[in-house]
């Protein structure tokens, strides 16, 4: 597992619209450490998953002591993990996490990501840097297209401008200060007053934690037909992600490619999407 994956495109080189897209990096996730002994189990409990997969079938079986695997077909994680997702007891899911860091995100898919409120998000400060130049996201379906790509390029231009026009007047000495010029605000909140000119193609980062049936939602929701491109194509980088780390928390979503290039994932199993 690479735990780094890249999600969009970019504009050509040299143009203001730089930001490759989304890059989706595992950065933390649950480890499985087994007890030494358990009540109605001789010696040290194993499994044959690891981690999120292992944590989540050690709280399934702990809620019922089914520790010697007494139903051949979910005697392995793989068959046990399967009966957990087909009869949606999907609270055992929530005891294992993955936490990504997020970055080159649009601002208009982040406010997407952070409605999903059982996931914990750290964002980007936008008040503790200048923008040289605002990192930009350009959908996909615009870069397409030669003559909306020139609007697009132009709209993102007047942008840049107007932001740093507006930072000249509210932070005229700068983040460095100058003797003599006394800023009508503090250096952070002339940033934040001047970025609210930019696009919401401008770029962000996010850390995200959730536990697996939250990312399960996640996907369920975002990963499909009726989603917008974007985030749909994050959502997917995301379960390919979560797909190595917790084979079977995720086994039954299926990755299919569209004519345009793109590609969405669905489950039969998701019912609460």
């Amino acid at each position: 597992m690479t735990g780094v994956s890249e999600a969009v495109g970019s504009a050509g080189a040299g143009e203001r619209v730089t930001a490759p897209g989304p890059r989706v990096r595992l950065v933390g996730h649950s480890v499985f450490t087994p007890p030494v002994d358990v009540p109605g189990f001789e010696g040290t409990w194993t499994t044959d998953a690891a981690d999120g997969d292992a944590l989540a079938e050690f709280a399934g079986r702990a809620c019922y002591r089914s520790w010697s695997r007494p139903i051949p077909e979910t005697a392995d994680n793989a068959g046990y993990l399967d009966h957990i997702l087909q009869v949606g007891h999907l609270a055992v899911l929530e005891h294992s996490t993955a936490t990504f860091y997020l970055t080159g995100v649009p601002l208009s898919v982040a406010a997407e990501v952070v409605r999903h409120r059982h996931f914990s998000v750290s964002q980007l400060s936008p008040r503790h840097q200048a923008e040289a130049g605002p990192e930009i996201v350009e959908p996909a379906a615009v870069a397409a297209d030669p003559g909306l790509h020139a609007r697009f390029q132009q709209a993102v231009d007047d942008a840049a401008a107007a932001y740093a026009a507006l930072l000249e007047v509210l932070d005229p000495a700068g983040a460095g200060g100058r003797p003599g010029v006394r800023n009508p605000l503090s250096g952070k909140q002339a940033r934040e007053a001047a970025r609210s000119v930019l696009p919401l193609a401008t770029a962000t980062d996010l850390v995200v934690t959730g536990n697996y049936r939250s990312w399960r939602h996640f996907v369920g929701m975002r990963a499909t037909d009726p989603a917008d491109v974007a985030i749909r194509t994050l959502a997917v980088t995301i379960l390919r992600e979560l797909q190595q780390l917790a084979p079977h928390s995720f086994a039954d979503f299926r990755i299919s490619a569209l004519p345009d290039g793109t590609a969405l994932a669905a489950s039969p199993l998701v019912r609460d999407a």
